[in-house]
């Protein structure tokens, strides 16, 4: 593993009977800069490990591209204050982000800049293929293998992961970062690279909105969540007609939201 995933760092380590000194592992926390065309859009507090995918994840998840292919050029540079991602996008996708930049221009003190109203707030997602629900049995594996390839939690803790699973329960990649949405962009831009999206994720975190809207807008049917989602993430996978399944513990898995094709299978029976 990288050594920009964790630092060594001296801890004392105190029980009833007394302290002792050890070296730890702790997880990194660096500034990620995006920069487009030489403009910077955002920053993110996030793990410095994969920058490629999550400079890629981050530009489908933020509908800044459309596709990988307007996405050019990648260039990481690290400096004492972190780390700046430059990118070069081409076409209609520099001139839409060049309008949504100019929509936030003199707004100050905004919670959620350039937007209006609590209506525009609301997130619109499309509604997604449907997919048959995974089974008990490969969900229960999929989550086991996820565990099993977190190198960096296992080292460090306090960070999370998002998993792309086959239809059997096998990883087919994995993502860290002590961002849940972070790890989980850098999971998405890496399978945008495959150009697949015939499979499932699984995250380490509870089940957000920006999650579902984020595995949404790439086409994945399935999210599957180790804690609890809320209940607008519900709502939107509804909207997406997602497979939305968490509080996934051995022993116990919570369905809360099913595609189309699993109730379609279902009305076929009645």
């Amino acid at each position: 593993m990288s050594d920009k995933g964790a630092k060594r760092h001296t801890v004392y380590v105190r029980d009833p009977t007394g302290e002792q000194q050890k070296e730890d592992q702790v997880a990194e926390e660096k500034a990620i800069a995006m920069v487009y065309n030489g403009i910077s859009h955002a920053v993110m507090m996030a793990t410095p490990l994969d920058l490629s995918d999550f400079a890629l994840g981050f530009s489908l998840t933020e509908k800044i591209i459309a596709t990988p292919q307007q996405l050019k050029n990648i260039e990481i540079i690290r400096s004492d204050l972190g780390y700046e991602i430059q990118m070069d996008i081409i076409g209609s996708a520099w001139m839409q982000l060049k309008q949504r930049r100019r929509q936030l221009n003199g707004r100050t003190g905004c919670g959620i800049c350039g937007l209006e109203s609590l209506e525009a707030v609301q997130p619109v997602v499309q509604i997604v293929r449907a997919a048959v629900l995974p089974t008990y049995a490969v969900v229960d594996e999929a989550m086991q293998e996820m565990q099993a390839q977190q190198t960096l939690h296992e080292q460090c803790g306090a960070v999370h992961a998002a998993a792309f699973v086959d239809a059997s329960g096998h990883v087919v990649a994995l993502r860290e970062d002590i961002g849940r949405h972070n790890a989980l962009d850098k999971l998405l831009g890496a399978i945008a690279r495959r150009n697949t999206n015939e499979g499932f994720i699984t995250v380490s975190s509870r089940a957000s909105y920006e999650m579902i809207y984020k595995t949404a807008t790439q086409g994945i049917s399935t999210l599957i969540a180790a804690s609890a989602p809320t209940m607008m993430a519900i709502e939107l996978a509804h909207q997406a007609q997602m497979n939305l399944i968490g509080f996934v513990k051995p022993g116990r898995q919570s369905i809360y939201c099913q595609s189309a094709a699993f109730i379609e299978n279902n009305e076929d029976k009645v």
